[in-house]
């Protein structure tokens, strides 16, 4: 049995972070794991400019629940429910999730935690398991799934290269670079013929 394992940001929907940059006008906020492979190292980058600008969590989700969709994406997802199981394995939180998996009709996400101080500042975060998209598509394997992982940034990476295929999904020049073995789309249509066939359907 098969079982794709997509990333949330840049796949589905639009990076939160660049959204809440263009909203507070802070370009340093346009960082994302694209950018920096080492997410703790990028998360107290993000803490600290938060906490610069006396931002915390309710700004944050404002923005969020402005935020639609990537075209094209609940209409890919949809098809590929229909065909296999999908899981979505995501670095982003809790807290800031839950509008985007209604608008996406609630697929299974697997993502953070925030810790919050009674201001509404992020003072920290918990992931869920260390690696978390790494170990997440391991114990689906000892269960008995083939994976198929899709991402975009340094963070999928172990995600993909993983599973039974894996495919880059409208990555940078840079990825696209280091590792040319590994199949790139930037449409859904040829994403979904990629998944089609790599589970024979």
């Amino acid at each position: 049995m098969h079982i794709v394992c997509l990333d949330l940001e840049g796949v589905l929907v639009p990076e939160i972070w660049i959204a809440f940059s263009e909203v507070t006008g802070i370009p340093e906020l346009t960082r994302t794991t694209r950018d920096e492979p080492d997410y703790e190292k990028l998360m107290a980058y993000r803490r600290a400019i938060l906490h610069e600008h006396g931002l915390g969590l309710k700004e944050i989700q404002e923005t969020i629940a402005k935020i639609d969709p990537l075209p094209g994406a609940v209409e890919f997802l949809d098809e590929l429910r229909s065909i296999t199981q999908a899981v979505i394995i995501s670095d982003t939180f809790t807290e800031f999730a839950k509008p985007l998996m209604k608008k996406l009709k609630w697929p299974t996400l697997f993502c953070n935690s925030l810790i919050v101080g009674p201001d509404g500042e992020i003072i920290g975060h918990k992931m869920r398991v260390e690696n978390s998209k790494y170990s997440t598509v391991k114990a689906l394997q000892s269960i008995g799934f083939e994976t198929i992982g899709i991402g975009d940034s340094f963070n999928d990476l172990a995600m993909i290269q993983a599973g039974k295929d894996g495919f880059l999904f409208r990555t940078t020049d840079q990825i696209r670079r280091d590792y040319p073995d590994l199949p790139a789309f930037e449409e859904y249509d040829d994403l979904l013929a990629a998944i089609k066939k790599a589970i024979g359907a």
